[in-house]
């Protein structure tokens, strides 16, 4: 990562001196390295990149000084050793300093993370946040088709959700001549869960037994699918077989099909094509919509051929409207990364 010699010998700084970004989820860690790019429509590009299971290690500082090894091991920390990070997780910060949040696998505490690193600067940013800011990097040929649509308007609302360890959400308000792109984080996944017909308010019934409030999450989630799962198993009165969401959808995707769990993938699908509808609707989503996460990307043939669109459109009036909404999936990798890593050059322009 050498940078060529300036005047008399010394080296020439480069633009953007070179840092971690991470994106941390309920299961994987994934963390790189960001330097300036040549050229493109993305300022930044990825160096170096590892995924971690997050389960494997302590904790969040943990990974970092494993990666922040890798890099001197390799010579990529250079001339430019590391000072700074952000990181995109799930959940919140209070007290500056804790993140709370029910699905990462362990606590992370901002003080505690950056005096281990010796770092200067660490920053958090939600992980859904992250990667609606990482979708202005996303060309058409990176994205699957879900639901056809006209190319949207320049400057219309973006919306990017997805179900993972939990079900994440955001709204990117892109750049425009007057206005710098925008995020809205949200918590959409903790909205209530609304049936749409007669066998999901039945499965409705089946997950309140042991909850006060039953969430979106609940249902559009990777633990939620296997909630989905075990509550037709229970109305169909056969034991639950199958313990985990990938067992589900390879169950369902496979020629020989497990009724149960080709229907929990069904209903999920219906009530994920009604959810992202409402969400449209919600944020005015006229930019189009993103779906990430790696349940959907498991499924795709699945999603496309199900009710998705049929209730993605079902709402009254709004269909037409709808129906110029494009929506497409888009493959998490190093989304979270990339969009950690332009929200932070953002906030430093703007700081």
């Amino acid at each position: 990562m050498g940078q060529p010699a300036g005047q008399g010998g010394q080296q020439a700084k480069p633009a953007i001196e070179p840092f971690l970004a991470a994106d941390v989820g309920g299961t994987h860690v994934r963390v790189g390295l960001v330097v300036a790019a040549a050229g493109g429509a993305c300022p930044v590009r990825v160096a170096h990149y590892r995924v971690y299971r997050g389960a494997e290690w302590a904790d969040l500082a943990a990974v970092l000084e494993n990666f922040i090894g890798e890099l001197a091991g390799a010579g990529l920390a250079g001339d430019f050793p590391v000072k700074h990070c952000v990181v995109a997780c799930a959940g919140y910060v209070v007290d500056d300093d804790r993140v709370v949040s029910e699905n990462l696998p362990w606590p992370v505490s901002v003080r505690d993370t950056r005096g281990r690193l010796g770092i200067a600067r660490l920053e958090i940013i939600n992980d859904f946040a992250a990667v609606a800011w990482g979708t202005q990097s996303v060309s058409p040929s990176e994205a699957h088709t879900v639901i056809d649509a006209p190319p949207p308007a320049a400057g219309g609302p973006v919306l990017v959700m997805g179900p993972g360890t939990g079900l994440g959400s955001a709204v990117l308000l892109p750049e425009t001549g007057a206005q710098a792109a925008y995020v809205l984080r949200t918590e959409a996944g903790h909205a209530a869960l609304a049936p749409g017909n007669a066998r999901e308010r039945a499965i409705l019934e089946v997950l309140a037994r042991d909850r006060d409030y039953v969430a979106i999450e609940d249902a559009l989630s990777g633990p939620g699918l296997l909630n989905l799962y075990r509550a037709i198993c229970e109305l169909e009165q056969r034991p639950a077989l199958l313990a985990t969401p990938s067992a589900i959808t390879q169950a369902a995707s496979a020629a020989a099909s497990d009724n149960d769990a080709a229907e929990a993938v069904q209903v999920f699908c219906g009530l994920l094509g009604s959810f992202v509808g409402d969400l449209v609707l919600l944020y005015g989503a006229s930019g189009g919509a993103y779906l990430a996460g790696g349940i959907l990307s498991q499924i795709l043939p699945l999603l496309q051929a199900s009710t998705f669109a049929e209730r993605f459109f079902n709402k009254g009036v709004m269909r037409a409207y709808l129906q110029q909404v494009p929506v497409r999936l888009i493959e998490h990798g190093q989304l979270g990364v990339i969009g950690a890593a332009l929200w932070s050059l953002a906030e430093r322009r703007e700081g």
